[in-house]
């Protein structure tokens, strides 16, 4: 077991929850908080995130039976599974809060690293359950959709991430979010887009607009770049004559915003975060989104 790991993450939760985080996740009545409250807030996150870290344990009930077999001797008090899991749960609010605050640490020491002039945009599937199967989780988050990378239907949510370019590096992330599955691309980034002043963003064909990629630069001097789309009824010999330099633009943006995708491909290989089968409620279904990226930027933090 990594001691110097566990004691090293605990300190640091024990600092960001004195600092900010006990605001999320404090209680206003017993009668709101599990019978058990020996095994504190902060030492259920630590737990959480050092097995998801450390030990590639991403489901909860594998996290809780490593803890019950080898963290027994740092956390004597650990609850039962049900207790365990109904307060991870509870907790789930607080932990976008945590990765605000460990974005603010990273990026004290990465800023060096950072363009911020240049953004990248992409969204990744989250999926609860196949399309052949109706899903019940979350119902006010996840709908049916398609994923045309892999080309199967599902139902789950999206997440969204904005996110500064670093060169020979993977992106900063910026913004993280999730919406429906079924919620077009363009539309739940749209408000993050007009928040952006003198930035150059690169984003794929779904972020095609040209109305907004005007009213953007008109706006706040924000130019965003997408493969070319082509154009419905434009003729084959129009088409034919600006395909060389369609093909050459097209992959010079693909070349830029390529790290976008890298980071979410280095995000499911650390957290097996796309995969939320095992996902049972809507507060699950955050706690193992959030819990997932906090866990991996742990990977940048220690």
């Amino acid at each position: 077991m990594k001691e110097l790991e566990l004691i090293r993450l605990y300190c640091y939760l024990c600092d960001c929850n004195d600092n900010v985080l006990c605001i999320y996740h404090q209680r206003f009545s017993r009668n709101s908080a599990p019978t058990n409250e020996k095994l504190t807030d902060v030492e259920l996150l630590t737990i959480y995130l050092y097995c998801r870290r450390f030990e590639n344990k991403h489901i909860k009930a594998e996290i809780y039976d490593y803890a019950n077999r080898y963290l027994r001797s740092w956390f004597p008090d650990l609850p039962a599974y049900a207790n365990f899991n109904a307060r991870l749960n509870n907790l789930s609010n607080s932990i976008p809060y945590l990765i605000n605050l460990i974005l603010n640490d990273l990026q004290n020491t990465e800023n060096q690293y950072i363009d911020a002039s240049i953004s990248l945009i992409d969204s990744m599937p989250i999926m609860l359950c196949s399309g052949k199967r109706k899903g019940k989780v979350a119902p006010e988050l996840s709908e049916k959709s398609f994923c045309s990378t892999k080309g199967i239907y599902y139902f789950g949510v999206k997440l969204h991430a904005v996110a500064f370019y670093r060169k020979g590096k993977l992106p900063f992330p910026e913004y993280l979010g999730i919406t429906s599955a079924a919620e077009n691309d363009l539309e739940a980034i749209r408000p993050v887009l007009t928040q952006l002043n003198n930035r150059w963003v690169f984003a794929d064909k779904a972020y095609a607009n040209k109305e907004l990629h005007a009213d953007l630069f008109k706006n706040s001097k924000t130019s965003i770049y997408t493969p070319v789309k082509l154009i419905k009824g434009e003729s084959q010999t129009t088409r034919q004559f600006k395909k060389a330099a369609d093909d050459l633009f097209s992959t010079a943006v693909s070349t830029v915003r390529q790290p976008m995708e890298s980071w979410f491909n280095w995000l499911i290989d650390k957290t097996d975060v796309q995969r939320a089968s095992k996902v049972r409620n809507t507060k699950g279904l955050i706690l193992h989104i959030f819990g997932a990226i906090a866990a991996a930027l742990c990977f940048w933090l220690f």
